[in-house]
Parts: structure tokens; sequence; C-alpha cells
């Protein structure tokens, strides 16, 4: 294996364990729901590409970790701190007005407006850092003021990713098929996060530092073409009929209710609000990890080790295990409940932090951080990418992931804005005793995820009517499912 390029050995564990995960899912008996062969290929060709550009907006998301460290002399953790505070504040206050565009436009359009917006935003970043790079250049009001508002302006439109793809699979995809479909948010994380890690890693070792940000809007730029002329918001849309999900919109076929009544009546609800409160720890769990670690290896001086060098590979493996893990017990183990599994992942979260306690100066902290990152990208693509079409209904889909990723990224600011705060930088960083304040601002947040989950143990969405007797088969013993979808608890 070491004849292979560095690129493809990073690579090659990831696809084989796409490979298994396969085979796996191959085996398993299938919930049987009468969708056609015909239909399914058309599914995969519908989702698969907006999937994909959901994982490279990640790649233009967080390339910024790997562009500022690139910039030695120009930015500091400090630094990295407030231009990430800027942007996940701003992706979180704008779901507020995309999750109702979502719902009104539909998630087609919206992921070609947040991967063509994203692209643009990438590549003014990358001039910014070329002209001062390059030319020594100094923006009007710095460069972190600079970045800030363009990495901003680049959250604005990736806020449209999320919500555009739960937007468009909650119309193709059945209750009872949403779990698994979890997963596969999870592992389409997960991929965002190695491209975003290790492929800008590569790119800043290979070319000069500006690339971290074209090569990613390139890349957009082309999937923007591919959705165009692929993806379709419905069944209907390609030939195909449409279906009863099951959901929350389940038997609602009056008018479209305006964002403010759908907005209260939400948030009325004690489960969303729970969720959302949940959501609000995975986002402070999720980036307090993901994003600092990388910052603790190079400042440390450990960044040459197994699990520092491999981050995004590393990451990518254990976002695809957690993720799928979570989606098939979810719907293999409890009934297409959301709660249970969020609740067992933040259990192990919360173990992780305790341990993170006392491993903070040694090898085994890379793996204990995995491990959590396995569980926080499980409960996000359960919660996130899930819960928030059961709840919100195919219907309301777009203004439910809104608000439940909106709380995601309140969280990552606020973790944005504290750690950096509160983490060392300049010389004190390289003592690891220095970072003691990690393991500990984690350790809150983790035991409150945990708590909340199990108050969702039993929630399930109610639909308006109940639905018609579904065609729920598991093969090969052809028992049929409950069908039940009321909510409990």
């Amino acid at each position: 294996m070491s004849s292979l390029p560095p690129w493809l050995q990073q690579l090659l564990p990831i696809l084989i364990l796409l490979a298994a995960i396969t085979l796996v899912i191959a085996r398993l008996p299938k919930v049987e729901l009468g969708h056609t062969e015909a239909f399914k290929r058309r599914r995969f060709f519908n989702w698969f590409p907006l999937g994909m550009t959901y994982a490279f907006l990640y790649m233009g998301r967080y390339n910024l970790n790997e562009a500022t460290s690139a910039l030695k002399g120009h930015t500091s953790n400090a630094d990295f701190g407030t231009i990430f505070f800027w942007g996940t504040l701003t992706y979180g206050f704008a779901f507020l007005l995309n999750g109702p565009l979502t719902d009104k436009l539909g998630g087609r359009k919206t992921i070609l407006i947040s991967a063509a917006g994203s692209a643009v935003c990438n590549v003014m970043m990358g001039a910014v850092v070329y002209g001062v790079v390059q030319n020594g250049w100094q923006p009007p009001g710095g460069l972190v003021a600079t970045l800030s508002f363009l990495y901003a302006l680049n959250m604005y439109f990736q806020s449209f990713g999320a919500v555009s793809i739960v937007k468009v699979n909650a119309s193709w995809f059945h209750v009872k098929e949403r779990g698994q479909l979890g997963g596969v948010f999870g592992i389409l994380i997960s991929l965002g996060v190695y491209f975003a890690y290790d492929w800008s890693r590569f790119i800043a070792k290979a070319a000069p530092t500006w690339w971290v940000f074209f090569v990613p809007a390139a890349i957009l730029a082309v999937f923007v073409v591919v959705d165009f002329f692929i993806i379709r918001d419905t069944p209907s849309h390609t030939g195909h009929p449409d279906f009863d999900t099951a959901d929350a919109s389940s038997g609602d076929s009056g008018p479209q209710a305006s964002p403010g009544e759908v907005f209260k009546k939400m948030i009325r609800n004690p489960i969303i609000l729970t969720i959302l409160a949940v959501e609000f720890c995975s986002g402070f769990m999720r980036n307090a990890i993901m994003q600092w670690y990388p910052k603790f290896a190079k400042a440390t001086g450990i960044a040459d080790t197994f699990v520092a060098s491999n981050w995004g590979m590393l990451l990518c493996v254990a976002g695809i295990t957690g993720g799928m893990f979570a989606g098939l017990i979810s719907d293999r183990v409890f009934d297409s409940r959301r709660g249970p599994v969020s609740a067992v992942l933040y259990a192990g979260m919360s173990l992780g932090a305790v341990v993170t306690l006392f491993v903070l100066q040694t090898p085994a902290l890379g793996w204990t951080v995995i491990f959590m990152s396995l569980c926080v990208i499980g409960v996000h693509g359960m919660l996130s990418g899930t819960a928030s079409m059961d709840f919100g209904g195919k219907k309301n889909a777009g203004l439910a992931v809104g608000i439940i990723d909106g709380a995601v990224y309140a969280g990552t600011a606020l973790q944005s804005l504290l750690l950096g705060r509160i983490l060392p930088s300049g010389d004190a960083a390289k003592d690891m005793a220095n970072w003691s304040n990690w393991p500990i601002a984690l350790l809150p947040l983790s035991f409150l995820g945990l708590l909340l989950a199990t108050r969702v143990w039993n929630a399930r969405p109610q639909p308006k009517v109940a639905p018609a007797a579904p065609v729920l088969a598991v093969a090969p013993s052809g028992q049929r499912g409950s069908g039940r979808t009321g909510t409990e608890g």
C-alpha cells in the first residue's frame, strides 16, 4: 500500500468501508413499500448528485480551517474563531428565511442557488487571499474583517444545502425508509468532512493557499450544471406517481400554511423544542471536536501523528460508521424512532468527554475524539437529516430542517466564540497542559444532550389523518409492519 499515491492511500479505506456497508445493506431483509425497480433507479439518480453537491458544499465551508492554518503570519487561532463565528451565526439565522423559501421554491431550485452562491463566494475568498499573500494587499478593514464578511456570505448560501436535500428527499422516501436515509445523510456529511480537511490539506501542500478556495468553487460549478439537468423535486416530475410518505404532512390536502403559522405550530410542539435543544448541543460538540483538534495537533507539534495527519479520512470513516449504525438501528430496532438512537449516541459522547479529561496529553486523545465524532455525526444525521422530515412532513420540511439546523449552528457559533477566547494561542498553545479548558468545555453540553435525548425516546410523527394501509412487508418473512405513526410519550 505504501507504493500507492498518498491521496489514494487515504481514499482506499473509505471505499472499502462503503463497499462493506453496501454489501451488508444488500443482505438485510427489505422493507417493501411497492416501489418499482424503475422508481428506485430514478430515485438513486435524484439523491446521489444532490448528496454529492451537499458533500462538496462541506468542502467549500470547512476549507476555512486549513486555509487559515496555512496563512502563517496572517491569521491566528483567535482570528479563525472570529471568522467562523460570524459565518456560523449567519448560517443559523439564514434558516429563518431560507427554510420557508425552500418550501416555496422547492429543493431543486435552492440547491442550485446554494452551490452557485457558495462557488462565487469561495472564488472571492481565494482572490482576497491571493491579493494578500502574493501582492501584499491589505483589504479595507483588514484581512479578518474581509474574510469574516465573505465567509458569512458563503454561509448564507450554504444554509440552503441541508434544507434542499431534506426537502427533495422528503417526497421520495417513506418514514419507514428514512432511518437508512439518515445514515446516507451521515455518509454525505462524512465525505464532505474528508474533502474539506484532507483534500484541502493536499491542495495547500501542493499549491498556493488560494487554491484551497478555488478548487471547491470549480467542483460546485460542475454540480450546478449536473443538478440542473438531473434533480427533480417529486416523483411525479419524473413520470413516477407520488405516494403517501406517512409523515406529519400525511393527509394534509389543504393549502400551504404561511411560514409564520407553521413556525408558531412547531415551536409550541414540545418534541420539536426538545430536538432543537439536542441539536444545539450537537452543533457545539461537533465543531468543538472537528474544528479544534487539527488546531491542537498543529500547535502542539503532533500534526504528523497518524490521527492528525489522517484526520479527514478517519472522520469520514467514523461518520460513515456512525451514520449507518444510527440509521439501521433506528429502522430495524426502534421501529423508525429517532430518539432512542440519539440517546445511545449521546451516551457515547458523554463517555468520550469524560475520557478526554484524562488522556489530553496522550496519543489516546486522537482516537477518543474520533469516537466522539462517530457519535455526533450519527445524531446529526438522525435529527437534522431524518427527524426534520418526519415531524415537518414533506410539506414543511424546509422550515423544519431550517429551524433544527439553525439550532445546530447556534451551538456552533457559541463554541466558536467561546473556544476562540479560552483556548491558548501563540507560544502558550505549544504546551498541551494549556489546553485543559477544551475537554472541560465539552462536558456540560454532552451530558445535557444525553438528558434531552431521553425526553424524545418515544416520539413519532403524527399524520393529519390515518394513512391508508401501506404495503409494508419485511422479506422474507412477509410480516406486515404496524404502520403506527401517532405521536407517543
